[in-house]
Parts: C-alpha cells; sequence; structure tokens
C-alpha cells in the first residue's frame, strides 16, 4: 500500500496482464482439506492467523465467512516495537500484514477458512507481493498456534500441490504465531468503510464477489 497513484497504476496493468488476486479462485472444484478438524459438537471460539497480502482484503473476505465472529487487521512475525504501519511497511521488520479470525468451531473449521484461504482470499503461489502490493510484509503465512493448526496446513498445502490446481508451487509459509499485534484504528474494517477506494473496488470487492459465487456455503451476507 505505497503512495495511492503508484498503486492504481499497478492495479491496471496487472489487470492488462490478466493477472488475477487468486488464480485457483473462479474453479468450481477446490476441493476440501482432506484432514481437517472435526466440527465442534458445541459454540465456543477459536482463532487462526493468517497472512496474504494487504489486510484490508483478507480481513474483508473473512467478515463474509460462515461461523466467524470476528477477523481484526494486525501484524505478526516481528517485534512488538516494529508493530506500526509505516515501519512494517519498510519491509524489513519481519512483519506480515495479517488478519487474525475469531470463529465458532461448531459452524466453521479450521480447514474450512483454509479453503477460504487458498481458493479466494489471496494468491498462495506469490512470494512476497499481491496484486500490486509488493514486499516481505506482504508475504504468504499461516501462523499456527497448535500442532493440530499446523498439521490441517502442511497437509492442505501437500494436497493443493499434488492436485496441480496452481500454475505455481504453493509458497505458503507455515510458521508458528508468537504474537498477533492488532493493526491502528483506521486500517479496521477499512474494506467495508471504504468501497469506493479504488483499491478496494479492483483489488479486494472481487474477492468477496468470488467467495460468494464459488464457496456459497462458507458466505454470510452479514
Amino acid at each position: 500500500m505505497s503512495n495511492l497513484s503508484v498503486r492504481i497504476f499497478l492495479m491496471f496493468a496487472t489487470l492488462l496482464a490478466g493477472t488475477v488476486a487468486c488464480t485457483a479462485g473462479n474453479k468450481p472444484d477446490f476441493p476440501s482439506p482432506a484432514v481437517d478438524a472435526p466440527m465442534a459438537a458445541s459454540s465456543s471460539q477459536q482463532t487462526a492467523v493468517i497472512a496474504g497480502g494487504c489486510f484490508w482484503g483478507i480481513q474483508a473476505v473473512f467478515q463474509h465467512v460462515k461461523g466467524v465472529i470476528n477477523a481484526t487487521s494486525g501484524y505478526s512475525g516481528g517485534s512488538e516495537k516494529t508493530a506500526q504501519y509505516e515501519v512494517v511497511s519498510t519491509g524489513e521488520t519481519g512483519h506480515a500484514e495479517s488478519v487474525r479470525i475469531t470463529y465458532d468451531p461448531s459452524q466453521v473449521t479450521y480447514g474450512q477458512l483454509l479453503k477460504v484461504f487458498f481458493s479466494v482470499a489471496h494468491d498462495p503461489t506469490e512470494m512476497n507481493r499481491q496484486g500490486p502490493d509488493e514486499g516481505t510484509q506482504y508475504r504468504s503465512v499461516i501462523f499456527y498456534s497448535s500442532d493440530e493448526q499446523k498439521h490441517i496446513a502442511e497437509a492442505y498445502i501437500a494436497q493443493l500441490d499434488q492436485a496441480k490446481l496452481f500454475h505455481r508451487p504453493i509458497v505458503t509459509q507455515v510458521v508458528p504465531l508468537k504474537a498477533f499485534y492488532p493493526a491502528e484504528a483506521y486500517h479496521q474494517n477499512y474494506a467495508a468503510m471504504h468501497p469506493n477506494d479504488p483499491y478496494i473496488f479492483f483489488n479486494d470487492a472481487p474477492k468477496v464477489a468470488h467467495l460468494r459465487k464459488e464457496l456459497p456455503d462458507l458466505y454470510t451476507g452479514k
């Protein structure tokens, strides 16, 4: 998320080149994880932390996923003292723009969240960039908080690579979650509050539309 005019130029260049945010998002047969946590018998709260480009879009997508209670934009991968947007934007902090998802495991599983992540939320084959944004802070990462999350994530990546749904190998990192630091208030719910922002219109709104079209069982219009 650099200078707005530069970002708009890059967005149009990306569109003209025929590149989309997610190369497999329009495939109706995108598989569910073969390895997943069971659906819980009773309502509770669990969390998942992921990163895949600008957190505006990831947050916007998961705010429309069934069973998600809350999605918060923030930073993971670096230290607390560097968890500020202007510093993270240098690409030298170790942080990735991340989203913490609080969800009800009796309504949606961890594996189903990863299905959304890989199929419509971002392109997992891009190294250190998504769409018009470039830098290590935009890398694709799953920050796991348990051995179960690690196992599900690694098994799903292997499953998707074997299925050859993407033109390139998946480069998503699977690393332990050390900490999550919420982003500044003006980043929270940015897509919902600024639907006419050119960045949101061209880069993030289509992801929510793909979720509604490709994964209707997981979409909620809230």
